[in-house]
């Protein structure tokens, strides 16, 4: 059966809704970064760029890196974003866009998320890089899915008891990264740890304002929380989103960040920019071995 043009949208050239690309504007391998500023920051080291595009906070370029194609797509903030286009470059790559149906031979996409976040521990200093072994979703989006089969139920209800979880709330899911993308990743100069992921900026990820919290102590219980050899090291808005639905779609995902807080010590980076720009050549170097 055909998928009504009510749920896979796509402008009068063929693009999909959001993304504003058609199939072939993409490569296999794609690159994450939340601001749109960033793409640009990764393409400057491309030798060529054969594409590029944008449509509100979605910004897209495709190009080549050492003989390896490789395609920029900023995300934009939150968990929100991350379902648009997730569910857009996956409808480019397993839908026909002509039929509307999928298609019965499947690709699987290489995402790597390249981000900035704030550090929950006080050994993980500023301007470290740190990759998410795995995505706690405290923010509730992944249960709009059919998600039994990519969590973790024994950590979770590990961090479910040890918070005091309000029931109230959407159960905590841990999802784990692309032990396929990892292997290429990992170094001496790369932190492992479980990464939250809040579905705000304020209030969800405990910053005070003007108002208060529903439960003040939540950092705290964040940076405590251990399980076995599990903990928790960072906070942001986007990984655990990404690691969930590359999970259900069939595609390897990982997520990479950049510290340029932390929130244990109360420091920030003094050259936020120079961090990132270390672990963007960090990760194209690696990502021409994939």
């Amino acid at each position: 059966m055909s998928i009504k043009d009510s749920e896979l949208i796509l402008n009068p050239d063929g693009s999909v809704y959001h993304l504003n690309l058609k199939p072939e504007n993409i490569s296999d391998t794609i690159i994450f970064v939340g601001d749109q500023d960033r793409v640009e920051k990764i393409t400057k080291h491309f030798d060529s760029i054969e594409f590029s595009t944008q449509k509100r906070e979605f910004k897209t370029q495709t190009g080549y890196y050492k003989d390896r194609r490789i395609t920029v797509l900023s995300t934009g903030i939150g968990p929100d974003n991350i379902d648009i286009v997730l569910n857009e470059l996956d409808a480019l790559v397993n839908i026909d866009l002509k039929t509307r149906k999928p298609k019965k031979q499947l690709t699987s996409l290489n995402i790597i998320r390249i981000g900035t976040s704030g550090s929950l521990q006080a050994d993980i200093p500023v301007d470290a890089f740190v990759m998410s072994t795995h995505g706690l979703d405290i923010n509730g989006m992944l249960h709009f899915y059919q998600i039994h089969g990519i969590s973790n139920p024994d950590i979770e209800d590990a961090f479910i008891a040890h918070t005091n979880w309000d029931k109230n709330k959407a159960r905590p899911i841990i999802i784990n990264n692309s032990k396929y993308l990892e292997k290429y990743f990992e170094s001496d100069k790369m932190f492992k740890g479980m990464t939250g992921t809040a579905g705000g900026f304020y209030g969800p990820q405990g910053r005070v304002l003007r108002l208060p919290l529903h439960d003040a102590g939540l950092n705290a219980k964040l940076d405590n929380f251990y399980y076995k050899e599990f903990r928790i090291t960072n906070f942001e808005m986007e990984t655990s989103v990404i690691y969930g639905l590359s999970k259900l779609l069939g595609h390897e995902a990982l997520s990479l960040n950049a510290i340029i807080a932390n929130r244990a010590t109360g420091d920030f980076s003094k050259n936020p920019k120079g961090t990132v720009e270390k672990l963007i050549v960090y990760a194209l170097e690696r990502i021409v071995n994939i």
